[in-house]
């Protein structure tokens, strides 16, 4: 197979791709002008090496009951914890929240969000923070909690989340595999 070939074969992977009742997860080659809109939300995603590129099944969900949230609670700042490519909290911005807060321990994630961030034309709503939870200042909450992450991190931060999501807030969480629901609700009851 030619360079070229295995690009384009590479790039059909990646599918546009529609997800809830008002998004469309394309990646750049595949983003439409806004003429060309299908009435959906277009989120444009870099597929790189972070995660989230809206194909996998957590993501999908996530961004679901991240549309349903924000339809529940309006216009809400949201925290996006483990933001990976930023897709949740670029979503969440273009779905009405005026601010979203997007960190993630890993450097590439920050830099492919923030590159994410700028193709979607969202970037001054979208602040970075490379770090964990632990980095962001006592008391400040959210109404609006999003991660993706694995069950035992869930679990590791199960506290936590109790000290970032306001009274009254929702919390979504992704990235847990069958089997494994259990483990985490047990982990956040205390909390």
């Amino acid at each position: 197979m030619f360079d070229g070939d295995w690009a384009h074969a590479w790039q059909q992977s990646f599918p546009p791709i529609e997800v809830g009742a008002r998004l469309l997860i394309v990646p750049p080659w595949e983003a439409r002008h806004e003429s060309e809109s299908t009435g959906r939300v277009q989120v444009i995603i870099e597929p790189g090496r972070a995660f989230g590129t809206g194909h996998h099944g957590s993501t999908e969900g996530c961004l679901r009951l991240l549309e349903d949230a924000l339809q529940s609670l309006g216009a809400v700042p949201v925290l996006d914890i483990g933001t990976g490519t930023g897709i949740l909290a670029i979503a969440a911005v273009k779905l009405g929240a005026p601010t979203a807060l997007a960190i993630d321990v890993d450097p590439d994630a920050i830099r492919a969000a923030g590159l994410n961030a700028g193709s979607n034309g969202c970037a001054g709503r979208v602040r970075l923070v490379l770090g964990g939870p632990e980095a962001l200042p006592a008391g400040e909450r959210f109404p609006l909690v999003v991660a993706n992450l694995l069950a035992h991190t869930h679990q590791e931060l199960a506290a936590r989340y109790a000290e970032l999501v306001a009274p009254a807030g929702l919390l979504v969480l992704g990235g847990i595999l069958t089997g494994e629901h259990q483990q985490v609700i047990d982990a956040l009851r205390p909390a």
